[in-house]
Protein backbone atom coordinates (compact mmCIF):
# COMPACT_ATOMS: atom_id res chain seq x y z
CA UNK A 1 0.00 0.00 0.00
CA UNK A 2 1.31 3.84 -0.67
CA UNK A 3 2.86 5.33 2.13
CA UNK A 4 0.63 8.11 3.30
CA UNK A 5 1.93 11.33 5.18
CA UNK A 6 -1.04 13.37 7.42
CA UNK A 7 -0.79 17.06 7.35
CA UNK A 8 -2.64 18.00 10.52
CA UNK A 9 -3.57 21.37 12.42
CA UNK A 10 -6.36 23.38 14.00
CA UNK A 11 -8.51 25.61 10.99
CA UNK A 12 -6.16 28.34 9.22
CA UNK A 13 -2.64 26.76 10.78
CA UNK A 14 -1.50 26.67 7.23
CA UNK A 15 -2.03 23.37 6.32
CA UNK A 16 -2.87 23.61 2.55
CA UNK A 17 -0.13 25.68 2.22
CA UNK A 18 2.55 23.48 3.34
CA UNK A 19 1.32 20.69 0.95
CA UNK A 20 1.53 23.16 -1.60
CA UNK A 21 5.48 23.73 -1.22
CA UNK A 22 5.96 20.10 -0.36
CA UNK A 23 4.29 18.53 -3.39
CA UNK A 24 6.62 20.48 -5.87
CA UNK A 25 9.53 19.30 -3.81
CA UNK A 26 8.94 16.20 -3.45
CA UNK A 27 8.12 16.02 -7.70
CA UNK A 28 11.14 17.72 -8.24
CA UNK A 29 13.26 14.61 -6.56
CA UNK A 30 11.15 12.57 -9.00
CA UNK A 31 8.90 11.30 -7.00
CA UNK A 32 5.05 10.62 -7.86
CA UNK A 33 2.82 12.68 -5.11
CA UNK A 34 -0.90 12.19 -4.65
CA UNK A 35 -2.82 14.55 -2.41
CA UNK A 36 -6.43 13.99 -0.65
CA UNK A 37 -8.26 16.88 1.25
CA UNK A 38 -10.79 15.57 3.91
CA UNK A 39 -13.86 17.43 3.34
CA UNK A 40 -15.85 17.17 6.90
CA UNK A 41 -19.12 18.64 5.25
CA UNK A 42 -18.89 16.52 1.79
CA UNK A 43 -18.45 18.90 -1.65
CA UNK A 44 -19.38 19.41 -5.15
CA UNK A 45 -17.23 18.65 -8.01
CA UNK A 46 -19.09 19.74 -10.74
CA UNK A 47 -21.49 22.40 -11.10
CA UNK A 48 -25.05 21.99 -11.55
CA UNK A 49 -25.92 21.86 -15.00
CA UNK A 50 -23.06 19.82 -16.20
CA UNK A 51 -23.37 16.58 -17.50
CA UNK A 52 -21.53 14.99 -14.58
CA UNK A 53 -23.37 16.57 -12.28
CA UNK A 54 -26.86 15.73 -14.28
CA UNK A 55 -25.23 11.63 -13.79
CA UNK A 56 -25.10 11.88 -9.98
CA UNK A 57 -28.66 13.37 -9.95
CA UNK A 58 -29.69 10.86 -11.80
CA UNK A 59 -28.55 8.30 -8.99
CA UNK A 60 -25.05 6.85 -10.44
CA UNK A 61 -23.37 5.72 -7.77
CA UNK A 62 -19.97 6.30 -9.95
CA UNK A 63 -19.30 9.06 -12.13
CA UNK A 64 -16.24 9.19 -13.94
CA UNK A 65 -15.14 12.29 -16.25
CA UNK A 66 -12.42 11.60 -18.67
CA UNK A 67 -10.45 13.51 -20.97
CA UNK A 68 -7.01 12.57 -22.99
CA UNK A 69 -4.72 14.16 -20.25
CA UNK A 70 -6.89 13.56 -17.17
CA UNK A 71 -9.55 11.95 -14.99
CA UNK A 72 -11.91 12.78 -12.00
CA UNK A 73 -14.01 10.27 -10.30
CA UNK A 74 -17.08 10.50 -7.99
CA UNK A 75 -18.12 7.68 -6.00
CA UNK A 76 -20.41 7.10 -3.45
CA UNK A 77 -18.91 5.56 -0.09
CA UNK A 78 -20.57 4.81 3.31
CA UNK A 79 -17.14 5.65 5.35
CA UNK A 80 -14.92 8.19 6.22
CA UNK A 81 -11.68 6.09 6.54
CA UNK A 82 -8.67 6.97 4.77
CA UNK A 83 -7.39 3.41 4.70
CA UNK A 84 -10.23 2.90 1.75
CA UNK A 85 -8.26 5.24 -0.49
CA UNK A 86 -5.21 3.74 -1.27
CA UNK A 87 -6.16 1.85 -3.84
CA UNK A 88 -6.64 5.07 -5.86
CA UNK A 89 -2.90 5.70 -4.96
CA UNK A 90 -1.41 2.41 -6.07
CA UNK A 91 1.15 4.02 -8.90
CA UNK A 92 2.04 6.81 -6.35
CA UNK A 93 5.22 6.79 -4.28
CA UNK A 94 3.85 8.82 -1.62
CA UNK A 95 0.04 10.68 -0.30
CA UNK A 96 0.01 13.62 1.16
CA UNK A 97 -3.69 14.16 3.50
CA UNK A 98 -4.60 16.96 4.21
CA UNK A 99 -6.46 16.22 7.93
CA UNK A 100 -7.67 13.16 9.04
CA UNK A 101 -5.93 13.92 12.12
CA UNK A 102 -7.23 11.07 14.30
CA UNK A 103 -6.09 8.19 11.72
CA UNK A 104 -3.01 5.99 12.59
CA UNK A 105 -0.78 7.34 9.86
CA UNK A 106 2.30 9.54 10.44
CA UNK A 107 1.64 13.17 10.62
CA UNK A 108 2.98 16.33 10.54
CA UNK A 109 1.62 18.64 12.48
CA UNK A 110 1.33 22.86 11.20
CA UNK A 111 1.02 25.06 14.10
CA UNK A 112 0.29 28.56 14.46
CA UNK A 113 0.44 30.22 17.82
CA UNK A 114 -1.20 33.32 16.61
CA UNK A 115 -4.51 31.41 15.86
CA UNK A 116 -4.24 28.53 18.98
CA UNK A 117 -2.71 28.16 22.25
CA UNK A 118 -0.95 25.10 21.71
CA UNK A 119 -0.29 22.36 19.00
CA UNK A 120 -2.66 19.37 19.23
CA UNK A 121 -0.73 17.03 21.52
CA UNK A 122 -0.73 14.33 18.89
CA UNK A 123 0.80 11.05 19.70
CA UNK A 124 4.78 10.71 19.88
CA UNK A 125 4.88 7.57 17.78
CA UNK A 126 2.52 9.35 14.73
CA UNK A 127 4.05 12.12 14.88
CA UNK A 128 6.79 12.80 12.26
CA UNK A 129 7.31 16.91 12.60
CA UNK A 130 6.05 19.90 13.54
CA UNK A 131 5.91 22.83 11.04
CA UNK A 132 6.30 26.33 13.01
CA UNK A 133 7.56 29.39 13.48
CA UNK A 134 7.06 29.75 16.85
CA UNK A 135 9.11 27.99 19.92
CA UNK A 136 7.00 24.88 21.29
CA UNK A 137 8.29 22.53 23.74
CA UNK A 138 7.32 19.31 21.69
CA UNK A 139 9.19 15.53 21.60
CA UNK A 140 9.39 15.87 17.53
CA UNK A 141 11.68 17.25 14.86
CA UNK A 142 10.53 21.28 14.36
CA UNK A 143 10.97 22.64 10.81
CA UNK A 144 10.28 26.76 10.17
CA UNK A 145 7.83 27.76 7.61
CA UNK A 146 10.23 27.97 4.73
CA UNK A 147 12.65 24.72 5.47
CA UNK A 148 10.51 23.04 2.68
CA UNK A 149 13.98 21.53 1.48
CA UNK A 150 14.73 20.01 4.78
CA UNK A 151 11.00 19.12 5.22
CA UNK A 152 11.54 17.32 2.42
CA UNK A 153 14.60 15.37 2.83
CA UNK A 154 13.45 14.09 6.72
CA UNK A 155 10.04 12.53 4.31
CA UNK A 156 12.51 11.01 1.74
CA UNK A 157 14.70 9.32 4.42
CA UNK A 158 11.94 7.70 6.30
CA UNK A 159 9.39 7.15 3.69
CA UNK A 160 10.46 7.27 0.05
CA UNK A 161 14.20 5.71 -0.34
CA UNK A 162 14.25 2.20 0.95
Amino acid sequence: MTQMIAVVGKSKSGKTRLIEKLIPELKKRGYRIGSVKHAHHGFEIDKKGKDSYRHRAAGADVVVVASPDEIAMVKKINTDSLDNLGIFFADMDLVLVEGYKRTQHPKIEVFDQRSHKAPLGLNKEELVAIVTDDAVDVDAPLYRRDQIVELGDLIERRYLKS
